[in-house]
């Protein structure tokens, strides 16, 4: 299934803060907002509320010492003078990662009431997502009320719950007053009208209701939770400060109903230097450690998008890239990551011969005027998170889209130490598969925030062939810090739709939610039936990791299966045996 582009009606924001960091020009020059209020994550000490009282904005507390807060877009310069605050950070934009498979993964026998009789009774599994359809069965308990807990609708006008802002949030009596309507869509009007996020619920956690028990998903009595990620008024645009209260959102609706929760994101982007140091990569590891959770995000879908171009340059050498631009688009960008200690200059050869002109550190920042576009080049500088160095071109269109064709990027070296670099498009969701290099490479293409540290990784396979997925994000060989952990099923899974009844997607992000339902199988012989305490997190990933299916012709942990193919059975029995050799300390208690 083609995945939906999340439309943002924010623009140039990474260019903006930078240049406003410098105080090179006005936020009001570039940036189009529905307001003149932005947001910005802050990582922070001491009184963050106070400061931004100060300053007449709003401190919205995430985890510890992490705040998005809202302010005026003139003040954000104000905002970063304070002693209090480490670091600032805008919101970037995220795309949807995706568009029977349960025996392949070995969870039948896990499930059986012979085996282990599993079903994730007693665990929350949180969709961050596009929505759920409440209204379909396989969400249904058998007397036809909601297994679903909460609906948080960010998207929405209503009532925000307790200590958020904004959206509209639905209780489970809600829910099931609205089952009972003749109008269910007056007492409850959340929808999923991508259908996304009820495909990925259906997979994880749908009962098979609607079809007898059939199509029964991985943990068909898991108590549900689902956000619809968006921005109020805008449906279908997601950013990543989003996700962040809604990870921070569902975590503690975990903690008042004492469950351990299992959290499905499929989300992914391209902008940032896939090493998991931006302030919302950050976030995403730290929370992980709260609470008894486990974070499951896929790996992306631009294994073979032709979206990374990897490469190395010498002293006094020029080298040229050439990138291919689909027809019609109205804005794209390049990111560029390299060493700092190394300097180049840069410039972009457009498909219809005109340049940019040379930029190198000592313009720092450039705009290049066209008729029917604005070209905005910076070079930013490290940050006491990474010692790497990005250069951002963000084309936006003016007049009428982009022209499409064959254009170049040019990099002049002059002293290079180190020499090697990454550039990376945005992704297919964005651009689509006519916006690529002509020289790519398939490998470092895990999608942001996949890249996040202390979260289960998903990769995607054909389980019918054992395969690899073509289009499945890969990691870095040079580093196992940033491999996949494991793969699971995504080419065409028969899966909820909106609406009631079943399709097929294809997608890492149907992968994912098989690796969550198989987490919260896990979690409720670990933690609900006390057989082990502390399953969750990086010790429940471990031995997802050891259970594994891996094949003798192929070397492990890898690039693309990273410790190989999803076997829950295979990850139980190794759970049992430990359980059953006494070594843990809570055994003996």
């Amino acid at each position: 299934m083609p995945e939906k582009k999340i439309t943002s009606p924010y623009s140039h924001l990474y260019e903006i803060y930078a240049r406003e960091m410098s105080n090179e020009f006005e936020l009001t020059d570039l940036l189009d907002t529905p307001s003149n209020k932005i947001e910005v994550i802050a990582k922070f000490n001491g009184d963050i509320k106070k400061i931004a009282s100060d300053l007449g904005a709003e401190a919205e507390i995430i985890y510890q010492n992490y705040a998005i807060i809202t302010i005026d877009k003139t003040k954000i310069g104000d905002l970063n003078s304070y002693t209090e605050v480490e670091h600032l950070e805008l919101p970037k934009n995220l795309y949807f990662e995706g568009p029977n498979n349960i025996s392949a993964s070995c969870i039948n026998a896990v499930q059986r009431t012979n085996g282990y009789n599993l079903s994730g009774k007693g665990v929350v599994v949180a969709v961050i997502d596009s929505g759920i359809d409440y209204m379909h069965p396989d969400f249904r308990n058998s007397d036809g009320t909601s297994r679903i807990l909460f609906i948080w609708d960010q998207t929405a006008n209503g009532t925000p719950p307790i200590g958020f802002y904004s959206g509209a949030e639905y209780n489970n009596q809600q829910i099931n007053s609205a089952i009972l309507s003749p109008d269910p869509y007056l007492v409850v009007p959340s929808s999923d009208t991508n259908g996304h996020g009820t495909a990925v619920a259906g997979i994880a956690a749908g009962n098979g209701r609607s079809s007898a028990g059939v199509n029964i998903g991985v943990a068909p009595e898991a108590d549900i939770i689902s956000v619809k990620v968006g921005y109020k008024g805008y449906a279908s645009f997601a950013r990543s400060t989003e996700l962040m209260r809604a990870i921070k959102y569902v975590i503690e609706k975990a903690k008042r109903f004492n469950k351990p929760i299992c959290i499905n994101m499929s989300f992914g982007m391209n902008n940032g230097s896939h090493r998991g140091d931006s302030l919302f990569e950050t976030f995403i590891t730290e929370i992980s450690a709260d609470w008894k959770t486990s974070i499951i995000i896929p790996t992306g879908n631009e294994g073979a998008a032709g979206h990374h171009y990897s490469g190395k340059i010498d002293t006094n050498q020029i080298q040229e890239i050439e990138f291919f631009t689909a027809p019609g688009l109205e804005s794209l960008y390049l990111s560029l990551w390299k060493n700092f200690v190394d300097s180049f200059s840069v410039e972009i050869i457009f498909s219809d011969g005109s340049s940019s002109g040379v930029v190198g550190i000592e313009s720092q920042t450039k705009t290049v005027r066209k008729p029917n576009f604005i070209l905005n080049i910076f070079y930013g500088q490290p940050s006491h998170y990474s010692v790497a160095q990005e250069v951002f071109f963000l084309i936006n269109s003016t007049n009428a889209p982009i022209q499409a064709g064959i254009s170049k990027l040019r990099l002049i070296a002059q002293t290079i130490v180190d020499g090697s670099f990454d550039i990376w498009l945005p992704t297919l969701e964005e651009v689509t598969a006519q916006t690529f290099f002509s020289n790519p490479s398939i490998y470092n293409t895990l999608t942001i925030p996949s890249t996040a540290e202390k979260i289960i990784r998903v990769a995607g396979y054909n389980d019918r062939v054992g395969n690899i997925a073509v289009f499945s994000g890969r990691g870095n060989p040079a580093d196992n810090a940033f491999l996949p952990d494991i793969a699971a099923p995504a080419v065409d899974i028969l899966t909820t739709k909106t609406g009631g009844g079943y399709d097929t997607f294809t997608g890492t992000s149907v992968a994912a939610p098989f690796v969550t339902g198989a987490a919260a199988l896990m979690m409720q012989w670990g933690i609900i039936n006390n057989n082990d305490p502390f399953l969750y997190g990086e010790r429940l990933k471990a031995f997802l990791r050891l259970g594994a299916t891996r094949r003798k012709d192929i070397m492990y942990p890898n690039a693309s299966f990273g410790y190989g193919t999803l076997c829950l059975e295979n990850a139980m029995n190794y759970l049992r045996d430990y359980r059953l050799g006494g070594d843990y300390f809570w055994l003996q208690i």
